[in-house]
């Protein structure tokens, strides 16, 4: 749905003029993944810190009147508080909206730990991979698996290993297993009403993204980080356009 990606830096002139007009819309909600947009793509999670300039931006963006800044992960938020290092009052998200409201309960973490422990041994035999262990799910990575042929016959047996009871979360070089049926999409929308915001701006890099994407409504702003089809309204190439976006949307609302 986007249209042509403006090079690294720049905003496409329609997004620039979206997003003066969403300036005026209150109360707002500016929400965001954070892996693929606010810090690059790594092959260690835990090295996934953001780009220089995000913090600042979001931090301006949270002290303008009527606004409020939400981080929207696949990850747990303990993890995502630590590795981005963001202190603010932002609302927290994580595990696709299954942390809304605190940690899951004890029976949801045994399902999630039996899981781990039946795809343990698979991620073992290739180099490379790794299981991530989340508080909503289990997580495949072959982003560092050097065998394509083996990285991909992992994703497959993982998700052959998948009962109808999960759900799963395919995305950039992993396929995530969750143990609830929560999405980011789902998650959003209660967080919007919540808040009573009258306009949400979301951005996303990765397929989990598109399920918030298709949820906002068409007067939301929905921007798509990166390459790939999207239902977005809009695209920007990179995430240091992302630093860009925001201050340019800093600004409209001073």
């Amino acid at each position: 749905m986007s249209g042509p990606v403006a090079p690294p830096g720049a905003l496409p002139a329609d997004l620039a003029e979206a997003l003066a007009d969403v300036a005026g819309r209150r109360p707002l909600l500016v929400a965001s993944d954070y892996d693929g947009v606010l810090a690059p793509l790594v092959g260690d999670p835990s090295a996934a810190v953001p780009l220089p300039g995000v913090a600042g931006a979001l931090a301006r963006l949270a002290a303008a009147d009527g606004v409020t800044v939400a981080l929207v992960s696949g990850r747990g938020v303990a993890d995502l508080r630590a590795v981005s290092g963001f202190e603010g009052p932002y609302r927290w998200i994580g595990s696709h909206g299954a942390e809304y409201e605190g940690p899951l309960t004890g029976e949801l973490a045994a399902r999630r730990d039996a899981l781990a422990e039946r795809l343990a041994p698979l991620v073992a035999a290739v180099p490379g991979a790794r299981l991530e262990v989340k508080p909503a799910s289990v997580a495949v990575h072959v982003r560092q698996v050097t065998d394509r042929v083996a990285a991909a016959a992992l994703l497959e047996q993982a998700h052959a290993a998948a009962d109808p009871s999960l759900t799963l979360k395919p995305g950039k070089e992993v396929l995530e297993l969750a143990v609830t049926d929560a999405d980011k999409g789902t998650a959003l929308l209660r967080l919007r009403d919540d808040l009573g915001a009258v306009a949400t701006v979301y951005l996303g890099d990765d397929r989990t993204d598109e399920d918030a994407f298709r949820a906002l409504s068409p007067s939301d702003l929905t921007v798509k980080v990166g390459e790939g089809e999207t239902t977005a309204r809009y695209r920007i190439a990179d995430p240091g356009t992302v630093v860009v976006l925001f201050e340019a949307l800093a600004d409209a609302l001073d």
